[in-house]
Order: structure tokens, then C-alpha cells, then sequence
């Protein structure tokens, strides 16, 4: 009762002194706190020097924060964090869930890229836009903890009236930078709840939770992509590298068995019973390593510095137990023209685990995305068909995919 009391009393100063500060802006409900509660000590001196830039291009009175919902999916899908983020997802659902938070990450931009929160935080969170594609820098929404630690790279709490947007002074922030191992400043943590829900202990969750995520963050070849999911090519720095279908499968082995393989796993994975000799597999590695600039290791047949892969995302993702995020990865079964046997395996591993997801999933919209990649699975159009509402009109594509697949 005390802290709340306490909480109560901060709020109304800081209140008082947004009022005195952002003339002509009602408050939260039209509600004003009385001028004579001001108290200019009450605002940190951050947060008054983000007020004044905020000021000259963010409108206090705007109820959401600006976005763009489309093109995160690529943002996300090519982010250094997605793997860390994914990889943490179980714990930073249970601090949310246990805690009544919203947990997002955005990149170095102030968008996010990645949320989650209880029903009722999330849609909360959904009203003014803390959702993936929304803006959080400090141009886009004004002060804010997000853009405080992203424009200082330090951790930062914003409360309640702290926010120079109205909308925002029912929530508390905190926010902690992440980096990635060259120390550049990937992006940021964000734990968000009610102000009468503040505790100085979510600080510390939060800087824990991000340097959790700065250490499962991992150097990636500049530039470097390599698509396996419904076809196969290796992007670096923009441009396509030319490789030959034996060398993408053995990339694509080594990319989603980061630990590496002795030189006779290799040779089976990539053989299998053939009467195959060594020097054939010695000669592939030669001329992939000069092709990938040295990247790969010898003694053991590792990659010193991983591209991202969709493969490898996909199955952070499942691992996670994220369905949405791995329908959106998904593209089609892994190098679906191999018969590797490595391949075969690895293929067979994907279809059967993101296939389950979806099936267990209640979302129509997970079966309908992965329908697009699956045009024969009955079972997966006949369980979009059984989830969508009747009024619903994504039912039609369903329906079609579903009558495809039966005449077939």
C-alpha cells in the first residue's frame, strides 16, 4: 500500500510538471494535474533535454506510434537478434507472463521487431502501437525509455509522466542497449507494464535479459544469407555467390550443425553407402573454403563465422515453440531437389516439426501461411477450413487449396 502511495504521488508530480511544461495537450482521460504539484526537481534532467527535442517534431497529443507492420517481417528475418531472441523466447515469455509485462525488442532503429505480453498488457500494447513495426525513436514518439537507451546506449526507466506522448503516462518502461560482438548497438530490450506496477528490480531483469541475448549473439559473414528453404543460393553483400548444388548442401549442413563434423560424419552426410573416396570430399572442401573466403575450419569442418540461414531460423523458431514466426520463414522443404542423405534428413526433421506446429496451433493463419508452401496436405487445408469463422473470407482460399488437394 505505502509503494503504491508512493508511486501515486510521483505520478501526480510528474503530471503537474508535464502540464507546466507541454501547454495546450490534455492529459490522460482530459485529466490535468493541478499546477501548484509541480515540482521541477521531480524530472530527471534526460528526460527534460529529450522533452525539448521531442518537442520540435512529436505531437503529445498522438494516441499510437507510427509503423510499418509489412516491412518488419524482412527486418526481423534478417536481424542478428532473431536467433538470440528466439533462442531466450521461453524465458522471456515467463517474465512477462509472470510479472504483467510486455516484452519487446526493436533494432537500432527504435523498431520492433519482436514482442510479447499477456492478453491483456498485449492489447493494451496494441493500442498505441507496441507492436512489431512500430517506431520507438525519439523523432517518431519523443521520450520514451526505448529511445532514451538507444540514443545514450544505456539503460534507461521512463515513468508514467516521463513519456512526453499523453497516451503513454498509464505505462513504465525499462530498457536495456544490446550489442553485438563488435559492440555496435543492435537494438534494445524493453520490459513495459502498468505505472502502478513499477518495481526497481525490473531494471535488473531487464540489462540480465539483454546480456543474455548480447551473448548468444553471433558474428555472421558481412552481409552474408544463405537460403535453403524452398530453393538454395548464398547472397553476400548483396550479390549471389556461385556455388555449385554440392557446395550449398554441405553449407547448409554446417550452418545447421554449428559444432561441425569430423571429416567421416561429413563424408556420410554427404555420401552416404557410396563408394565415395576421401580425396572427393577433401577437393569439395578446398574449393568451398577459397569460395567462402576461408570461412571454414579444417581439423573439424566447422564455419568460423555462420551466415544467417532461413533453415537455421526456422528451427530456433520451432524450438522456441514461435509457430507464427516459423510459418513466416517457412518457403518450402529444405533443398527440396537434394538427395543428400544429410539433406534428407535434416529435410524430413523440418517438415515433420514445423507441420506438427501447425497443426497443434488454434491460429487459421498459421495453417493458411503454410498452406501456400504445402498445396497437397489435406489434413493442413481441412484444419485452416475447421478454424476459420464462418464469415470469414480467407475460407475461399482455403476451400480451393482443399479441393486442389483432394482431386490430386
Amino acid at each position: 500500500m505505502a509503494q503504491r502511495r508512493s508511486l501515486s504521488q510521483r505520478r501526480a508530480a510528474l503530471e503537474a510538471e508535464w502540464t507546466r511544461r507541454v501547454p495546450g495537450v490534455p492529459g490522460p482521460d482530459a485529466i490535468r494535474a493541478p499546477a501548484e504539484l509541480a515540482r521541477p526537481d521531480a524530472l530527471d534532467s534526460a528526460v527534460a533535454q529529450s522533452w525539448a527535442r521531442s518537442l520540435r517534431t512529436v505531437d503529445p497529443a498522438r494516441d499510437h506510434a507510427p509503423g510499418d507492420a509489412v516491412d518488419v517481417r524482412t527486418r526481423w528475418a534478417e536481424s542478428p537478434l532473431r536467433t538470440p531472441v528466439l533462442e531466450l523466447a521461453d524465458q522471456l515469455r515467463a517474465v512477462a507472463d509472470g510479472s504483467g509485462f510486455v516484452a519487446a525488442v526493436t533494432d537500432e532503429s527504435g523498431t520492433i521487431l519482436w514482442s510479447y505480453g499477456g492478453p491483456v498488457m498485449r492489447r493494451r500494447a496494441e493500442q498505441v502501437n507496441f507492436a512489431p513495426g512500430g517506431r520507438w525513436d525519439e523523432p517518431h514518439m519523443g521520450t520514451n525509455a526505448l529511445s532514451l537507451a538507444l540514443r545514450t546506449e544505456r539503460p534507461h526507466t521512463v515513468f508514467s509522466a516521463e513519456h512526453l506522448v499523453a497516451a503513454l503516462h498509464g505505462w513504465v518502461c525499462y530498457c536495456a542497449p544490446i550489442h553485438g560482438t563488435d559492440g555496435r548497438q543492435l537494438g534494445v530490450l524493453d520490459l513495459s507494464t502498468a505505472w502502478d506496477r513499477a518495481h526497481p528490480l525490473a531494471m535488473s531483469t531487464a540489462m540480465a535479459l539483454a546480456s543474455a541475448i548480447e551473448a548468444r549473439v553471433r558474428p555472421a559473414a558481412p552481409g552474408a544469407r544463405l537460403r535453403c528453404l524452398g530453393g538454395a543460393e548464398l547472397v553476400r553483400a548483396g550479390r549471389p555467390v556461385r556455388l555449385r548444388p554440392r557446395h550449398l548442401e554441405i553449407l547448409t549442413l554446417l550452418a545447421l550443425e554449428p559444432e561441425g563434423f569430423t571429416h567421416e560424419r561429413l563424408h556420410f552426410a554427404v555420401y552416404g553407402d557410396r563408394p565415395v573416396g576421401t580425396s572427393t570430399l577433401k577437393s569439395e572442401m578446398s574449393y568451398l573454403r577459397r569460395a567462402t573466403d576461408g570461412e571454414i575450419s579444417s581439423r573439424v569442418y566447422r564455419l568460423a563465422h555462420p551466415p544467417a540461414c532461413d533453415a537455421v531460423e526456422l528451427l530456433a523458431a520451432l524450438e522456441a515453440g514461435d509457430t507464427g514466426a516459423a510459418v513466416e520463414l517457412y518457403r518450402g522443404p529444405l533443398l527440396p531437389g537434394s538427395d543428400t542423405p544429410g539433406i534428407v534428413t535434416w529435410r524430413d526433421h523440418l517438415e515433420v516439426a514445423i507441420r506438427t506446429a501447425v497443426l497443434s496451433s488454434p491460429d487459421p493463419g498459421h495453417a493458411l501461411r503454410y498452406g501456400e508452401f504445402a498445396p497437397d496436405d489435406i489434413a493442413v487445408h481441412e484444419h485452416a477450413l475447421h478454424l476459420l469463422a464462418p464469415g470469414d473470407t480467407r475460407r475461399a482460399i482455403a476451400a480451393a487449396r482443399l479441393h486442389s488437394a483432394l482431386r490430386d
